[in-house]
């Protein structure tokens, strides 16, 4: 649909017919302006003397906040001509300004069959409309009319008001910013990044009525500061975005952190993962009204370029829509090929998810990957996990439920704030116009680092966290960054690094997990007894780490025993000679008759305990009195 004033050529006398305004729709003369010539059909268009004018057609929707009540957001089609084309992306919050007009529905014109049918099949049998039915017939057909909306300027005024004049994602280096910036916000601006305890005040005052949470807070705030993106020589795009998920029990506030980001931030979109499709995330092919073309709808990641992308529930997504961000999330692109239409989009977001655990409740004993239902390549793209336990603790409780009464009791006064949102977000504005570049001793240190995060999971005997892989090097360097431009540094020190490294520390590193009782008795139901807890305080227990250690050595010797007999009658190990073995591996510890006595009867308990609560041994014979039986590994069990 073109706009302008165009120039026709009659095919017939050839004679020249300029200035056919074009609204709306292709307009063609009514008449050759010869005299002598009837031609009223066979022009063609004189591209060379024609004035063309660019023309983009968008769809606006209602905003949350200006919704009535118990409706769904309407939509409004803008015009745009001229200088107004590409002002605007999608996902922004514009004004616009101009006139509500009435244009030709087009897409009724296109199709002059549909009509005619419809009425013929509807008034069947029916004379009383037999003229009307025969003008249609004839071709004759209504023009139908609809609203649109001329828009003759497009403002981001929403956007640059609240970054206080600073438009986050312009290309604008921190000097062109300052030229722009009032004297006085550049000077609040100057003064917060001379604070010594930036980091805390900006963490506390972005989340003023949410209790404790600290790190969850830390690890926010450098997402939305964010690293550096980079393109290597070959082209190759590295991400600078940052992604953090939160896990966590019901009731402790992630869903409060998405909705509080989503307000916060200029550009964001908040979405469920129950309620979202592959095509809702990322992007639909769809038919056009007018043209009867394939076009492209953005979906969420694609509204939030640029911006947050705030998911909630996100173990309950179906797994197939799971894949169709994994691109999205480390490429930072969305490619689609459908129906003819073959695109790479840009979608380059920061994902903000929460998930609940599988049974609602964070399973101590488990490891992260047991406890949510996602899989290993989805949890590897976030470089933040935070797992939210919901503990009984008097001291916490007490200032949580006080920091909740006077929320609902006292609103204004009960909300403290170092600094405003207003400058918190000008603030933010600001310094993301910052490329910090790494330093030396910074590329060393992240290193050594490293090194000791790769040895630590190797070594580690528990099935605590995902594996460590580059991408946590990468995740490393990204928050060391982010940490450098959060106080407007143009270089990343080892300061940064070291705060980086115990972000990414207390985020990978599993839920500290309860002792073991070794004197625990597998769950039977019994009459209660007040007086068997008597014995409570002398009961052996040990650490979560060592028994996991002394299982897994237990186990493996099996293995390779019974790997090794697996052709000879003896294919088990007693359980006496089990025993015996294992304290002559560590004899070397043991300092005394006292003390192998107490791991001769550590190590009963421990193969006790995995025959009749975790169920990995199998206990064979040993019905005699006095006759160790022989143990098996359940054929089914892996060795952590």
């Amino acid at each position: 649909p073109g706009t302008g004033v165009w120039n026709f050529v009659c095919q017939d006398c050839q004679t020249s017919i300029p200035g056919v305004d074009q609204q709306f729709k292709f307009t063609q003369p009514a008449v050759c302006r010869n005299p002598v010539c009837v031609n009223r059909i066979k022009f063609s268009l004189d591209i060379n003397q024609s004035k063309f004018v660019d023309f983009q057609k968008v769809r606006i929707q209602e905003t949350q906040s200006e919704l009535p009540r118990g409706s769904i957001p309407r939509c409004v089609e803008v015009i745009l001509r001229a200088e107004a084309v590409e002002s605007c992306q999608a996902g922004d919050k514009v004004d616009f300004t101009g006139t509500l007009i009435v244009v030709p529905d087009v897409s009724s014109l296109a199709t002059p069959g549909v009509r005619h049918d419809k009425s013929r099949g509807n008034n069947k049998g029916d004379n009383a409309a037999a003229g009307v039915i025969g003008l249609k017939a004839l071709g004759v057909r209504d023009l139908s009319y609809r609203m649109a909306f001329l828009g003759c300027g497009v403002e981001n005024t929403v956007q640059t008001e609240m970054t206080g004049g600073i438009d986050p994602n312009s290309e604008l280096t921190e000097e062109d910013v300052r030229a722009q910036v009032s004297e006085r916000d550049l000077l609040r601006i100057y003064e917060m990044s001379k604070d010594r305890n930036i980091y805390q005040n900006l963490a506390t005052s972005m989340f003023p009525t949410i209790h404790g949470s600290d790190e969850i807070k830390k690890g926010i705030l450098l997402m939305l500061f964010g690293g550096v993106a980079k393109k290597t020589i070959e082209g190759t795009s590295l991400r600078g975005d940052i992604n953090v998920c939160i896990v966590g029990d019901p009731s402790t506030a992630k869903s409060q952190f998405l909705k509080q980001i989503a307000e916060f931030s200029p550009r964001c979109v908040y979405t469920s993962g129950k309620a979202s499709t592959a095509a809702g995330l990322t992007a639909a092919v769809v038919r056009d009204e007018e043209s009867q073309e394939f076009v492209i709808e953005a979906g969420a990641l694609l509204l939030a370029d640029n911006g947050i992308c705030c998911i909630d529930e996100f173990d309950k997504m179906d797994i197939r829509d799971q894949v169709a961000i994994h691109e999205a999330m480390e490429q930072q692109t969305i490619s689609i090929t459908k129906a003819g239409v073959k695109a790479v989009l840009n979608a380059r977001t920061s994902i903000l998810a929460a998930a609940n655990p599988i049974g609602g409740r964070y399973d101590r004993s488990k490891s992260l990957q047991q406890n949510i239902q996602l899989s290993a390549p989805i949890m590897s793209r976030f470089d933040l996990f935070f797992v939210l336990v919901d503990e009984c603790n008097e001291v916490t409780d007490y200032a949580i439920a006080r920091r909740i009464v006077d929320l609902h009791t006292r609103q204004q006064e009960s909300v403290e704030r170092e600094y405003t949102m207003e400058e918190i977000r000008r603030y933010i504005a600001f310094a993301r116009k910052f490329k910090p570049k790494i330093t030396k001793e910074s590329q060393e240190f992240m290193v050594e680092e490293y090194k000791k995060l790769r040895q630590r999971d190797a070594n580690a005997m528990s099935k605590a966290s995902w594996r460590i892989t580059v991408r946590q090097l990468e995740s490393l360097i990204r928050l060391s960054e982010a940490m450098a431009k959060m106080v407007c540094e143009d270089e990343v020190l080892v300061g940064h690094v070291k705060e980086a490294f115990r972000l990414l520390s207390k985020s990978i590193i599993r839920v500290e997990t309860p002792d073991i009782n070794l004197e625990e008795e597998p769950e039977v139901p019994e009459p209660a007894d007040n007086e068997m807890d008597a014995e409570d305080g002398e009961q052996l227990r040990i650490t979560f780490e060592d028994y996991r250690k002394i299982s897994n050595v237990l186990i493996q010797h099996m293995r390779d025993f019974e790997e090794k007999n697996k052709d000879t009658e003896e294919g088990a190990l007693k359980k006496k000679e089990l025993v015996d073995w294992y304290i002559a591996q560590i004899e070397d510890e043991i300092d005394g008759e006292q003390e192998m006595i107490a791991k001769m009867n550590v190590t009963e308990k421990v193969i006790e305990r995995l025959v009749k609560v975790d169920n990995v041994l199998l206990e064979i014979g040993g019905g005699v009195e006095g006759d160790s039986p022989y143990l098996v590994v359940h054929p089914n069990y892996m060795v952590d």
